[in-house]
């Protein structure tokens, strides 16, 4: 593992110091910050669990050479050691989604599962894929009735799960996988790619006839995907998928809502989530200050609810390998992170929407009080990378991570109500 000397360390520092105070004075190095966690280095970034997927279903020959990337060493932190010292709420282990852009679906899944068995104590495990099937549908009609003008992304956000599951419902895990026979992880690129060239195809000619072009993606996704089943039998009794959601898993959705903390929208308001993958337009997100979006985590973990969460993964600090994401103090010290050093990385693309998680626990490394300067979360992850780590899927994250690189949170109504202290109307317009 090649690494920065400390020449190089040290001509990184005096760089950041002198883009920090606009002067010449290089020359010295200095210690920016109290107390100093991480040293920069250069690795190169490995993901052996997708690369063994990769083989699997395309050859060595689809494997990409490893790109050198800056991270962090865990210098100067106190790190957890195991998920059991983590004080966590009822959650399933963590499940795959293979080579797929599906997390937005696995980590609000695993959100709402948690959130069945919170309020009615039964363990239902939910087919994340039955979401992703007919999410893919939705993007294929608004982009047909948008005549090519709306965005067909590989991912999504956690709260379509809440749009799909209203309109389509939603069916038990061993009712439909959306695995291909012969198959046993995910992989959704061929299956995307052809999608996307259906619908390219269609406008370039100027077809908008929606039922037609509706037909040819679903019998992209049948052929990939195979087709959801319109009726389930459950305890012998034959049931539809929405049935399924109204009878057995008995969640009233509009009790989970979205907040995000950005300045570019007035605090406390329902606004647009303004990343790509938000590619209906949604403006069902509450927008609070920092302070208030942090009191919501700390809140709800210790009501023993659990949170589903965006986050920026692509940082020196997130280091899946080791099971751990923080913010080194070369990226700035804790004390700095604030609603404008949030909004500096929203705004310049140092912050990007990459990846939903699901927030099952809390806790502090070597068993210390879980006091104001090291708060730790667990985190469930249902990426390839998170299996590179030593705790199968799952990662520890500092709160300071949570702080400065968390974009939006999923949870329930009644944590942020009583976070916030007073009642959210609901949004004045859904999409």
């Amino acid at each position: 593992m090649p690494s920065i000397g400390w020449s190089a360390r040290w001509v990184v520092s005096a760089v950041l110091a002198t883009t920090a105070v606009g002067t010449a004075r290089a020359a010295e190095p200095v210690e920016a910050v109290s107390r100093r966690r991480g040293t920069p280095v250069f690795v190169e970034d490995v993901n052996r669990t997708a690369r063994e997927l990769t083989i699997r279903l395309s050859g060595p020959d689809a494997v990409s050479p490893p790109r050198l990337q800056l991270k962090s060493t865990l210098d100067g932190l106190d790190v957890p050691v195991s998920p059991s010292e983590f004080r966590t709420a009822w959650h399933y282990p963590p499940v795959l989604q293979g080579l797929t852009g599906n997390c937005w679906a696995y980590g609000s899944t695993s959100y709402l599962e948690s959130e069945i068995h919170r309020l009615s104590g039964h363990q239902i495990k939910l087919s994340e894929m039955h979401t992703v099937y007919w999410e893919y549908v939705e993007k294929a009609r608004r982009f047909v009735r948008e005549r090519g003008k709306s965005a067909v992304p590989r991912g999504s956000e956690a709260n379509a799960t809440l749009r799909i599951w209203k309109e389509y419902g939603v069916v038990p895990a061993d009712a439909y996988t959306g695995l291909p026979a012969g198959r046993d992880f995910h992989a959704d690129r061929k299956m995307y790619d052809a999608i996307v060239a259906r619908l390219n195809a269609a406008a370039g000619r100027g077809d908008w006839n929606e039922e037609k072009i509706i037909a040819a993606v679903r019998s992209i996704l049948d052929k990939h995907m195979g087709r959801p089943p319109e009726r389930i039998k459950v305890n012998g009794e034959s049931m539809t998928p929405r049935e399924y959601l109204d009878r057995v898993v008995r969640l009233n959705l509009d009790d989970y809502v979205c907040v995000q903390s950005f300045m570019q929208h007035p605090w406390y308001s329902w606004c647009k989530f303004d990343v790509p993958d938000n590619w209906w337009h949604s403006r069902e997100y509450y927008n609070v200050p920092l302070t208030d979006f942090v009191r919501l985590v700390r809140e709800a973990t210790a009501a023993g609810h659990t949170v589903c969460i965006n986050i920026d993964d692509g940082e020196p600090g997130w280091l899946p390998s080791q099971d751990v994401a923080f913010i080194p103090s070369f990226d700035i010290p804790p004390e700095a992170i604030d609603d404008d050093a949030r909004q500096l990385r929203f705004t310049n693309g140092s912050t990007t929407d990459d990846h939903v998680v699901h927030l099952v626990g809390y806790g502090a490394g070597s068993g210390r009080d879980f006091d104001e300067l090291e708060r730790w979360y667990l985190i469930k992850d249902s990426g390839t990378y998170c299996r590179n780590g030593r705790h199968g899927g799952y990662m520890f994250y500092h709160e300071d991570y949570i702080r400065l690189k968390t974009l939006c949170l999923m949870l329930h109504r009644g944590v942020v109500e009583k976070a916030l202290g007073r009642s959210l109307a609901p949004p004045a317009s859904p999409r």
